[in-house]
């Protein structure tokens, strides 16, 4: 069994990173997952068994799960990246926001685009013991290595199949 730091298995992760490293192809991820109308705004989202519900009452909307999708991805790359180093946190959050205006979501004319047109997030970290390149090291891999950090930075293309069944 592999040293487990910061709730991290290191061993099984620095093997699984070895074994991308020799064999790109095993990196690819491809997942797909289907979103259900609940009634309202509520949406019910599966994916191999898991369900998740955004909005309506008491619930997440999908903006705000955008921003919670950055705030949980950098949480779990600092956690896994400062468990490679070696250092035990002790306290790590993310905090994330953004606007968007939603004009345009409404069906209003003259409306910007209805997507964020700013991201803004902030971490704090405690790790005692840890060196001021180590804690350069984690700001660096959430800038280069942030799947979801550096989908939002980009385009990506979009594909929009729309299947009406009257």
């Amino acid at each position: 069994m592999s040293e487990k730091i910061n709730g991290v298995e290191v061993g099984e992760l620095q093997e699984f990173k070895n074994i991308c490293a020799q064999h790109p192809e095993k990196a690819d991820r491809n997942p797909a997952l289907v979103a259900h109308w609940e009634g309202g705004s509520r949406s019910r989202v599966e994916f191999k068994g898991m369900t998740v519900h955004l909005g309506g009452d008491g619930e997440f909307n999908p903006m705000q799960m955008f921003l919670a999708t950055l705030a949980a991805c950098d949480v779990d790359l600092i956690a896994m990246h400062a468990s490679f180093l070696g250092l035990k946190i002790e306290a790590l959050s993310v905090e994330a926001a953004g606007h968007f205006n939603v004009r345009s979501y409404l069906g209003l004319d003259g409306g910007p685009g209805s997507g964020y047109d700013g991201i803004s997030y902030a971490v704090r970290i405690s790790v005692p013991g840890a060196t001021p390149e180590q804690i350069a090291h984690l700001r660096e891999r959430c800038e280069r290595s942030s799947p979801v950090g550096d989908s939002m930075s980009r385009a990506i293309p979009l594909t929009l199949e729309f299947l009406a069944h009257p």
